[in-house]
């Protein structure tokens, strides 16, 4: 299949020599990384990088760095790092129909911009693709559902933590949504610690800790092994946690 971001390179002269960015060290020794499925998840600890480096691939192809489709410009707080100046993308010969960039620690301000955007369009018309009411008229997991289920076009996906506010039956039906679009020749870049959407079959996890990034299969993740072992041990991993 078509995959819209082939390959990244990093050029780490680019940054200036006392970036913090050389000091992540999951990526510091990463000069290029190939995407070879439609679906590429990034896994591993809080602060490995994983955020870090999808936020620099989205600046680089375009997104706003808050997240939203091409089209959004906006900023509330100016915090992106520089690794997207020294980030080279190779694309697919294949333009992608549609193109969107989602950040969970951003997600209200891109559901704002989404109603100043929408322009003429009665209000009516315009929240059918989001279950039929404003996004901030429901609660955090339906605004959260009902904004992916808008998403029906072949394209790019770059998600960061998407399951953030999702109940474990939602995230069934995004890991649904999201296999259904891949077949169809969407491409997805997730961000996530999710035991569910990493258990999606034929994608690629890239385990990001101090040894680098480096690709493992879903048993070896970290989400997978806590989960496995605190819903078949629970006693006993908590009289161990707990020190009783």
């Amino acid at each position: 299949m078509n995959k819209y971001i082939q390959s990244i390179r990093i050029d780490w002269e680019k940054l200036e020599r006392d970036s913090y960015l050389k000091d992540i060290s999951s990526l510091k020794t990463i000069e290029c990384i190939h995407f070879n499925k439609n679906i590429t998840f990034f896994a591993g600890e809080n602060g490995t990088g994983k955020s870090t480096l999808l936020e620099a691939i989205g600046v680089a192809y375009g997104f706003n760095p808050e997240g939203g489709t091409l089209n959004y410009r906006f900023s509330t707080y100016d915090d992106v790092s520089e690794l997207s100046n020294a980030l080279t993308l190779s694309k697919g010969a294949k333009r992608s129909k549609y193109n969107y960039f989602f950040r969970a620690e951003s997600f209200f301000n891109v559901a704002t911009k989404a109603e100043d955007y929408r322009d003429n369009t009665p209000k009516e018309i315009f929240y059918q693709q989001y279950g039929g009411k404003s996004l901030h008229e429901q609660s955090h997991g339906e605004s959260f559902i009902h904004f992916f289920q808008s998403f029906s076009k072949e394209g790019l996906y770059l998600m960061d933590e998407p399951e953030a506010a999702l109940s474990p039956q939602r995230q069934l039906t995004l890991l649904m949504q999201i296999v259904n679009l891949a077949k169809q020749g969407a491409q997805f870049i997730i961000a996530t610690h999710s035991p569910i959407l990493l258990g999606i079959p034929d994608s690629e996890i890239m385990l990001f800790d101090n040894a680098g990034i480096s690709l493992c299969d879903y048993e070896d993740t970290e989400s997978y092994q806590v989960t496995e072992l605190f819903i078949n041990h629970r006693h006993e991993f908590l009289n161990r946690l707990l020190g009783e």
